[in-house]
């Protein structure tokens, strides 16, 4: 029996310094954590059960049998993030630079499975190489294993990917199918082909970070939700991060305790929209000013800017925001903010999320780049996902809601369960002086009657009473009153029960 214990540790031990000191000091060196410090510092402290430790690859082929290191290059296995389940796998890059074999692609499915059987988020780690070159097609089959479950596993449970490393060619597209990728500034990318084939096929010079880092997919891609400083922050918000969502489509959003009273009264509000209907102002202080202690964890921030996305709370329950920011491209909706808040509100549709939106938007923005683009099918993907979403929906329009661009934004129109309207709410089909010139064309060399034209329509048309007579709006709101308004909505709409027709699923515009 001692035996076999005296094995057991050193088996154990082998497992936990993976690829050995050298190459630990040299990930250390790069600024980089071990896998096991990243899980150290992820889940709380003695929580971690792990699977598979003593998995080795099964490969014979260029002298690989005698280069066999228990775990295979990647740890897996299940704890807790402030109490509640999650199933985690952390490639280890001191062990064969972290690629995938058959056997490394058997340990992330197994937890995967495991985590749909049991309803709980997976956090992924991914610090890899690549396929395992000597393996060949088993190495790719893994690859494959894994796609199908992240593909199973979407809108059953949350899937976060945390790119702390290198993630190229298809390594890249397991964490793609995720929900978030959150990334690490300078140490991590993600890239199909990466800067050496891109040179010879197309010859453009280009560095590792230009073409795939972390500041290149949070602002230019949008694939990255989040770029973080180093692995310590990463990991520390991703911890803050998991708080605010539920672990499986089975289960409501988490609630916490707050001290914040669902009745609290905002004057600022009554001021944030400027006498000036062309003046901008920042919606995330709107935000802020709403959601429960002003917490509001805010995703892709520096990609399509003239649109917010981001969980907060309300009355303690998790709620998804979607907001129009009038300081960027005066709110306008385009092809990229149209794909972020896409994702975001399937997202928060798919775990029963409420969505809260925030409505200034003056239209689809204009022009050459955005027809070619193809503007009307992406802004058709926010249309198509709020439409669908059965979830709560609760929407506020603080200033302008012009033409299309108002229908889309969880306008009544597609099922919106409670619209208020700030009094400075201008609900049209365009703008004042624009409609004016096309009502009134034969005037248009007159321009003190197109200016009194225009303060006519305006008068008339930019407030928000023509939508309330026509009951679009539910009510027209104090903005002071806007956080009691909207916590009473979504209290009274806890119990909502929406189906959409039967059918095996819809299509899209992708």
């Amino acid at each position: 029996m001692r035996g076999i214990i005296e094995r057991l540790e050193e088996k154990r031990a082998q497992a936990r310094l993976g690829g050995g000191k050298r190459r630990i000091d040299a990930q250390h060196k790069k600024g980089k954590l071990t896998a096991r410090e990243r899980l150290e510092l992820l889940l709380d402290p003695d929580s971690f059960e792990e699977f598979d430790m003593f998995v080795e690859h099964r490969c014979t082929d260029f002298d690989m049998a005698e280069q066999r290191i228990p775990g295979d290059g990647v740890v897996t296995g299940h704890g807790t993030v402030n109490g509640r389940l999650v199933f985690v796998f952390s490639q280890d890059f001191t062990v064969f630079g972290g690629s995938l074999s058959e056997a490394h692609a058997g340990k992330i499915c197994k937890v995967m499975d495991h985590a749909m059987k049991v309803g709980a988020p997976v956090i992924g780690i991914n610090d890899s190489g690549g396929a395992r070159i000597q393996e060949g097609v088993d190495s790719l089959a893994g690859y494959a294993e894994v796609f199908q479950r992240n593909v199973l596993a979407s809108g059953v449970v949350p899937q976060i990917s945390l790119v702390m490393g290198p993630c190229a060619g298809g390594a890249v597209y397991s964490p793609a199918m995720t929900d978030f990728i959150f990334m690490v500034k300078d140490s991590s990318y993600m890239f199909v082909t990466g800067p050496d084939v891109v040179k010879t096929v197309t010859h453009e010079q280009v560095t590792h970070e230009e073409l795939g880092g972390a500041i290149t997919h949070a602002t230019k891609s949008g694939i990255a939700d989040l770029a973080f400083e180093n692995d310590v922050e990463a990991l520390e918000l991703t911890r803050r991060f998991i708080d605010f969502l539920p672990a499986s489509n089975r289960e409501p959003p988490p609630t916490r305790p707050s001290d914040d009273p669902v009745d609290r009264a905002e004057p600022a509000l009554d001021t944030q929209v400027p006498a000036n209907p062309n003046q901008p102002y920042d919606m995330k202080e709107l935000i802020e000013l709403v959601v429960d202690e002003g917490d509001f964890f805010e995703l892709q921030p520096e990609f399509a800017k003239n649109i917010i996305i981001g969980f907060g709370r309300m009355a303690g329950s998790t709620v998804g925001v979607v907001a129009n920011q009038p300081m960027v491209l005066a709110g306008c909706l385009d092809i990229e903010s149209s794909r972020k808040a896409a994702r975001f509100v399937r997202f928060c549709d798919s775990f029963n999320i409420p969505i809260v939106t925030f409505v200034d938007v003056p239209g689809f923005l204009p022009g050459i780049a955005q027809e070619h683009g193809g503007i009307i099918k992406h802004g058709a993907k926010l249309l198509f996902a709020y439409a669908e979403a059965t979830v709560p929906k609760v929407t506020v329009i603080t200033r302008k809601a012009y033409g299309g661009a108002y229908d889309v934004m969880s306008s009544k129109h597609l099922r919106g369960d409670v619209n208020y309207a700030w009094p400075t709410a201008e609900i049209a089909v365009m703008g004042p002086k624009g409609a004016v010139e096309i009502i009134f064309r034969a005037d248009s060399g007159d321009a003190a009657k197109i200016e009194k034209r225009t303060e006519e329509y305006r008068s008339r048309f930019a407030n928000p009473f023509i939508a309330g007579h026509r009951g679009f709006i539910d009510d027209v709101i104090l903005p002071r009153n806007t956080r009691r308004r909207i916590c009473r909505a979504l209290a009274m709409l806890k119990t909502k029960r929406l189906d959409n027709p039967a059918k095996k699923h819809g299509n899209i515009p992708l």
